[in-house]
């Protein structure tokens, strides 16, 4: 990988960090330079879900997702943040998992 692909990675962890932060969640960028399912793109207190960042012009989701799916926790659900240039950040999820969490959501709304 370049330095001005890993730059840009680098620049979208940053910037998913920021948007975390922002809506009050603790997150960090992980440490890239060890690789390995034990360095998330993003380490945060979201429990229950692995985070890959992508800031491109084209991707591929389904082989990120694939990819993420490898290093990602047994228990956790892959959250891919991705956006193009000029263009507001996107997350695409399992639709399984978002419809879980969705049950969970209104079944906790509804209760007395």
């Amino acid at each position: 990988m370049g330095k001005l692909s890993r730059d840009k990675g680098k620049r979208g962890e940053r910037e998913v960090v920021a948007l975390l932060r922002k809506h009050g969640f603790e997150a960090r960028r992980g440490q890239q330079f060890r690789g390995g399912s034990d360095s998330p793109d993003i380490i945060h207190n979201m429990e229950g879900f692995y985070i890959e960042v992508k800031l491109r012009q084209n991707l591929n989701l389904y082989d990120t997702i694939d990819v993420a799916m490898t290093e990602k926790k047994s228990h956790e659900d892959v959250l891919v943040f991705h956006r193009k240039n000029a263009r507001p950040w996107l997350i695409t999820m399992d639709a399984g998992d978002f419809l879980e969490l969705m049950e969970e959501f209104y079944e906790l709304r509804s209760r007395p």
